[in-house]
């Protein structure tokens, strides 16, 4: 990622794609699969549907319970704000009018196997990065770049382990 100079304010993205050896339908199902994130990931700790989902449609939402060495430990609830399966799947965390972030992945069948793009937005709504923004206002541009940057490297993370997954699926799950 190359600096940008971006501030909070304008919702800075990052995406990050991976070609993956694999029919939609086998990534699908791990991309899908909210409750095998944490096992993807460093950050994510766990996950837990709310109000008895057992799975993901438009409107149902989970906390995320995630930790971090610089902001400590944390939940959050997510909104499921676009579902299309085997293409999309995207959620709002927080309020999904005014979220503090926004996920997505989406698929496109590609050479036989699957472009899977993982994508987020910062913003615009607060979270927990705007504490550190505001007792530093002077230092916004770069506590955002710093925190887009690891946002890149472990969205990186993450999909090379779905790859590994789908492109294996007689392994046991991470």
């Amino acid at each position: 990622m190359e600096w940008t100079g971006a501030c909070y304010a304008d919702k800075p993205t990052v995406e990050v794609p991976i070609w993956i050896a694999a029919p939609p339908e086998q990534v699908w199902e791990l991309v899908s699969d909210i409750e095998l994130m944490p096992r993807l990931s460093s950050e994510l700790q766990s996950v837990e549907w709310l109000e008895g989902s057992k799975g993901p449609v438009l409107g149902a939402r989970f906390v995320g319970r995630s930790r971090h060495e610089a902001f400590g430990e944390w939940a959050t609830t997510s909104h499921i704000v676009e579902y299309e399966p085997l293409r999309t799947f995207a959620w709002a965390v927080e309020d999904p009018q005014f979220p503090s972030a926004i996920w997505r992945f989406s698929l496109e069948p590609q050479d036989g196997g699957t472009l899977l793009r993982q994508w987020m937005q910062m913003g615009p709504g607060r979270s927990g990065l705007s504490v550190a923004i505001d007792r530093m206002p002077e230092k916004e541009q770069k506590i955002v770049f710093v925190r887009m940057r690891e946002f890149e490297s472990n969205i990186g993370t993450t999909l090379e382990a779905i790859k590994k997954l789908a492109e294996d699926p007689g392994k046991a799950r991470v």
